[in-house]
């Protein structure tokens, strides 16, 4: 349990460390449209986000939506208590952590899902080619890479070395960014690599070899994230949510009909080149949050102590 409590102290300072900043939403943006900013990392999982602000379906709704990149799920959380943030976007484990603790936030929207697809999944966990690991069984005592500690990343590793007949309580997690994983792999300093796209295609494109779909391992249509908001935000401002989730539902159904679009706005707010552009493997974003497969994330969780008590789940849901 000590694992637990270090990693929600460090949610826990960085709320404080942010909450005198104030909140945003009440300036003019261009146009005269009402300016909100959202937290979401700059990876494939957002693009229904950016393709949004590009086809002006928060614009028709009257807002002018500024996104700020940052490094995961447990980053975002801080800013949206704060209020720095309306809403964000973060993975499923990240806000059940937040929820079991007591942090006021609410899921209003669904994020991203798993595509379904074992060996073609957009996160998946690599090893070099050369390496002596066959399968996830065989990373007991071994170093693997995710960005976040005690998070969606490790917690769903775990669960592929499970689904292999391993035993994951001797895997040595650490934290590192994205982008520097693969170079570590390459260099040795670690052993695997847990990656989403579009580190995955790069992993690939350097001759790594991928050895589990964590995703696909822990729930074939699994809900990986979500777009979050504060309570005080629900309370204050039920319409302007209702108008971000209208706007979200409208780019999910865009990005989901138009693969080609995707891929084109993936080239603008992240340094995909244009080969690798047609090669990256996308997620699916489906229109409502998989209830089911957030509850098997939660049991995992649960079972690996991120959480001390069986998660609400009703709580985490608007």
């Amino acid at each position: 349990m000590r694992r637990q409590s270090t990693a929600l102290s460090c949610i826990a300072v960085l709320v404080l460390a942010t909450a005198c900043s104030g909140g945003g939403g009440e300036e003019d943006g261009e146009g005269g449209l009402r300016r909100i900013t959202a937290g979401a990392i700059p990876i494939v999982d957002v693009a229904p986000l950016h393709l949004g602000v590009d086809q002006g379906f928060f614009a028709d709704r009257g807002i002018d939506l500024e996104i700020q990149p940052g490094s995961g799920g447990a980053a975002a959380i801080p800013g949206v208590v704060s209020g720095n943030f309306e809403f964000a976007f973060g993975n499923t484990v990240s806000l059940l952590v937040a929820r079991d603790q007591g942090l006021p936030l609410k899921v209003f929207a669904n994020g991203v899902s798993s595509n379904g697809e074992q060996g073609a999944d957009f996160s998946a966990v690599f090893v070099r080619d050369d390496s002596p690991v066959e399968t996830a069984a065989d990373l007991e005592g071994m170093t693997v890479a995710a960005n976040n500690l005690l998070n969606i990343g490790d917690t769903t590793v775990r669960e592929s070395v499970r689904e292999a007949g391993g035993d994951p309580s001797d895997i040595e997690f650490v934290e590192m960014a994205f982008p520097d994983m693969v170079p570590a792999l390459e260099n040795g300093r670690i052993d695997a690599a847990w990656l989403v796209e579009p580190f995955t295609t790069a992993a690939l494109d350097a001759g790594n070899r991928e050895i589990a779909s964590n995703f696909v391992d822990t729930h074939p249509e699994l809900s990986v994230a979500a777009y979050f908001t504060s309570e005080e935000m629900l309370a204050r401002e039920p319409e302007l949510v209702d108008d971000v989730e209208a706007a979200l539902q409208e780019s999910f159904a865009y990005a989901e009909a138009n693969p080609d679009e995707v891929r084109r706005i993936l080239g603008e707010y992240t340094e995909i080149d244009g080969a690798a552009l047609t090669d990256i493997r996308l997620p699916r974003w489906p229109e409502a949050v998989n209830e089911e497969s957030v509850g098997v994330l939660a049991d995992l969780m649960l079972e690996d102590g991120l959480i001390g008590t069986e998660a609400d789940l009703a709580a985490l849901y608007r």
